[in-house]
């Protein structure tokens, strides 16, 4: 199924990795949100499980190996064009994740990858995809 003009929404998942007071986020080379820092994940491939895609996701874009701690939210992303067709939908399973081992590289559908903090993903300066502010303050507090 096509990502751009989909038959139906597309499932896929958010991993939200905490290490040291900072969360891995990644910058995204792609679109949706190409240019913005977001958190590692994609689609649910079919036969795979919500948390087994949040860890194969976390592991192909940044290196890093995870343990995986549940869903802890869902929410939807809905991007329209200038008509109002709806240009991409996705509905994201967040999954909380421990991480185990590995250093972050960027890797895959990921341009570059960091550890922030809550002040530095606060900063407007950061270009960030919606929602990661909310999400991040989950597992910082």
């Amino acid at each position: 199924m096509p990502r751009q003009y989909p038959a139906n929404p597309l499932p896929g998942v958010l991993a939200l990795v905490e290490k040291g007071g900072r969360v891995l986020m990644v910058l995204r080379a792609r679109e949706p949100d190409r240019g913005k820092w977001g958190f590692p994940g994609g689609l649910i491939e079919l036969g795979e499980t919500v948390t087994a895609a949040a860890l194969r996701e976390l592991h192909e874009e940044t290196g890093i190996s995870a343990e995986a701690d549940g869903v802890r939210d869902v929410f939807d992303v809905i991007t329209r064009d200038e008509a109002g067709g709806v240009r991409y939908h996705f509905v994201l399973n967040v999954v909380v994740c421990r991480w185990r081992s590995g250093e972050a590289v960027a890797a895959d559908d990921a341009a570059a990858v960091g550890w922030y903090s809550l002040a530095e993903i606060d900063d407007p300066a950061l270009a960030c995809s919606g929602n990661v502010g909310r999400l991040a303050r989950m597992v910082l507090g």
